[in-house]
Order: C-alpha cells, then sequence, then structure tokens
C-alpha cells in the first residue's frame, strides 16, 4: 500500500495538468511505502515524443537522490501522467521500471487529473501488480 496526503496529490495534480498535453513526471520522496514529499521533473524527452513518453535523465535522477538523502527520505517512486488515455502501465512503461518502486499513473484528460492508480513491477518484470493507495486528509509530520 501506498499512502499519500491530499496535499502532495494536489501538487502532483497541479504539475501534471500544465504539462498537458504532453506526458508530466517526477518522483515520490519518503520512507515505507509513504509519500512525504514529491519532486516534479521536467520530461527530458525530445519535443515530439513528450505526449506519450517521459524521460527522467540521469542527472535529475542523481540530483533526486540527493534531495531525498538530505532530507533522510528514500526515492520511493515515480508518478507520471497518461494525457487522454488510460492510467495503465504501458510496455514502455514496463522497460524502464524497478521492480522496487511505486508508480502512480494519473489519467489526465482535457488538461485536467481525473484519478490516479499506483502499481509495482514484479521482481521478474513480468507484470504489474496495482497497490492500493491510502490518500490522508491531512500532512502527518513526525
Amino acid at each position: 500500500m501506498l499512502t499519500i496526503t491530499t496535499e502532495l496529490l494536489a501538487q502532483i495534480n497541479s504539475h501534471l495538468e500544465a504539462a498537458y498535453p504532453d506526458e508530466g513526471a517526477g518522483f515520490l520522496l519518503g520512507v515505507e511505502g509513504e509519500v512525504k514529499k514529491i519532486l516534479a521533473l521536467p520530461n527530458a524527452r525530445e519535443d515530439g515524443a513528450r505526449r506519450n513518453r517521459f524521460l527522467i535523465s540521469a542527472e535529475e535522477y542523481m540530483k533526486a537522490e540527493l534531495t531525498a538523502d538530505s532530507l533522510t527520505l528514500s526515492l520511493i517512486g515515480v508518478f507520471h501522467s497518461h494525457p487522454d488515455c488510460p492510467n495503465v502501465p504501458s510496455e514502455y512503461d514496463r522497460e524502464w521500471a524497478q521492480p522496487f518502486f511505486s508508480y502512480i499513473i494519473t489519467r489526465v484528460d482535457n488538461g485536467k487529473s481525473v484519478n490516479h492508480r499506483s502499481w509495482r513491477l514484479t521482481e521478474d518484470r513480468t507484470k504489474y501488480d496495482e497497490e492500493e493507495i491510502l490518500i490522508l486528509e491531512n500532512r502527518q509530520e513526525n
């Protein structure tokens, strides 16, 4: 199960809606399945491919790792959008995924976030299992 606050989901929605009609993406930072912070990132794909693909550059990945470390958090997943199509992982998503990450895919229709689903790649990398998202109304500070 993945836990996230309404505040962080609102930040995800804002980033992904601003990226529309292209895919938007970013990292989920947290501990043990609880998202504590998001890092919205630019889509590093070339202009013609951003509509249905996202790319996080190696430099952004490294910066995200350093940011997580500085906050005593870990990279626990990735979020991205599927503009005007179902929010299920594509074959492209599977090829680039890591089994230990959660992947929130948000369906964005006509520039508006519709819903969120989270997925985890199986260890043998053959398929995804959907994981429950528990949405907390209030930010919980430790």
